[in-house]
């Protein structure tokens, strides 16, 4: 039995709820198999209204520009990965084992389509080749007043409470999990275009990447703990 689901993202980033046509799906949708085919730099409204067979007019009735359709998406797919990540550790209770599964779907996406209109897959390549491109630019702190990283901040408070109930003591919880996030996609990115800046360009497996994730996470966690054992006499 196939799950339906929809993502609500905030409505100040679009000017029409495209979850209400088939317009607004087809916009979001094929906007980001364009951005990831031919780059957020070069993708315009005028090449995604050839694309889909509609006017740019048309377009900008959903969005105010590109960069709103970006982080559109982005927030999706925040959205969409917290989701995932309630939905798979819904029965766990070792700490240690919810921590390991929850790097494993950040690192990690399915390649098949979520439950959604929207590609898991593709949106796990537009995060990785311009999700900083979404709070990296000159209008964050107006963006950040109206909410629009909130899906990516409570993600990142998910981890926090994880990393918190495995070790309560550990003093930058939230820079370590924002970290992670980050690298989870950073490094993804490097192994396969400056594979130089990594430790598995040769091989570019994702299981060395979970490895070198897990590692970094359990080695900061765990050095506060053996910090706070008493000394041997």
């Amino acid at each position: 039995m196939q799950v339906s689901i929809r993502i609500k993202v905030n409505q100040k980033i679009y000017l029409r709820d495209p979850e209400e046509s088939v317009l607004g799906r087809n916009i979001v949708c094929n906007g980001l198999l364009l951005i990831n085919k031919i780059g957020f730099e070069e993708f315009t409204f005028k090449k995604l209204a050839a694309e889909i067979n509609t006017t740019e007019a048309s377009i900008y009735r959903y969005f105010e520009n590109k960069h709103r359709l970006l982080v559109y998406i982005i927030n999706w797919y925040w959205c969409y990965l917290e989701y995932k990540i309630l939905f798979n550790l819904q029965n766990l209770t070792d700490p240690e084992v919810k921590l390991k599964r929850m790097i494993e779907l950040l690192a990690m996406p399915e390649k098949e389509t979520a439950p959604d209109y929207i590609s898991e897959y593709e949106a796990f390549k537009l995060v990785t080749w311009e999700g900083s491109k979404a709070y990296l630019s000159r209008n964050v702190s107006e963006d950040n007043k109206d909410k629009l990283f909130k899906p990516y901040k409570d993600l990142c408070a998910r981890f926090v409470a994880m990393i918190k109930e495995y070790n309560p003591h550990y003093k930058f919880p939230h820079s370590l999990a924002s970290t992670i996030i980050e690298m989870a996609h950073m490094q993804k990115f490097f192994m396969s275009n400056l594979p130089s800046l990594t430790d598995f360009g040769n091989d570019k497996t994702d299981k060395r990447l979970l490895e070198f994730l897990q590692n970094l996470l359990f080695d900061s966690i765990n050095q506060q703990i053996k910090a706070k054992q008493p000394a041997k006499k």
